[in-house]
């Protein structure tokens, strides 16, 4: 089994991990705990350290050694979300992962429509991953302590993603129609038509020309008054497939 870690501090995870036979690599932006990292498992034979931000160090592991099986860690609050919609958005979905977050990011992975933390965040995650909360953690259970509660969420592989034709519509949409949420789908979906239209042109049609966004809606059984919050996943999804059959 091959594992990604990132935020392994001095190590008390990455050694439980090691014992249990996998191949891990860790990516920590720290130096001192780099140093430390490499001192206590640079002889062991499955493991490997990454030094500097994940965000920018991730991709060129990838390449060279492929995607892992599992992903775990204590993510950075201040990059957490942008860390996981990173991986998601360029098609890395791992097997299954374990990540501790602060709480509020947490709230918003498992959040259900028509709930106060579901967001554009929610849907995407819940896309790629079936995700369940497993505990909450007060701020005296890490070192350095953080000011904020934190929530340790896991993360299971779908194994039908991507569930549409095109994940990159996919995504354009969900962005979309999140945009603006006071706005109904109608609106945001009509303007993003209308750019679309006003580079790439529909399937038949002159360049410019915009489909009916009302139409496209419901045809997918999706209401044109109402609003990106209260819409579940299959409803994106359905809906990306039929902007995916209007564009070339």
């Amino acid at each position: 089994m091959t594992c990604w870690e990132v935020g392994p501090g001095l190590g008390a995870m990455t050694a439980d991990i090691l014992k249990a036979g996998a191949r891990l690599t860790a990516f920590e932006i720290d130096a001192g705990f780099s140093r430390a990292l490499a001192e206590f498992f640079g002889d062991e034979p499955g493991f490997s350290l990454v030094q500097g931000d994940v965000l920018r160090t991730w991709e060129a592991e990838r390449i060279a050694r492929g995607t892992p099986h599992r992903f775990f860690g204590n993510l950075p609050y201040n990059i957490a979300a942008a860390i996981v919609g990173d991986f998601i958005s360029s098609g890395v979905i791992f097997e299954r992962a374990v990540v501790t977050v602060q709480k509020e990011v947490a709230a918003r992975m498992v959040a259900a429509p028509n709930t106060e933390d579901y967001s554009s965040f929610s849907v995407f995650c819940q896309w790629a991953y079936r995700v369940r909360t497993i505990m909450d953690l007060a701020g005296g259970s890490f070192w350095p302590r953080p000011n904020v509660d934190s929530r340790a969420v896991e993360l299971v592989g779908r194994t039908d993603w991507p569930g549409c034709e095109n994940p990159g519509i996919f995504q354009s949409v969900l962005r979309a129609l999140f945009s603006s949420r006071r706005k109904t789908v109608h609106n945001n979906f009509k303007a993003w038509l209308a750019a679309q239209g006003a580079s790439v042109p529909a399937r038949g049609a002159p360049k410019g020309a915009v489909p009916d966004p009302d139409v496209l809606l419901s045809s997918v059984g999706i209401d044109p008054g109402s609003r990106a919050e209260t819409l579940p996943l299959e409803s994106f999804l359905r809906l990306s497939d039929a902007v995916a059959g209007v564009w070339a």
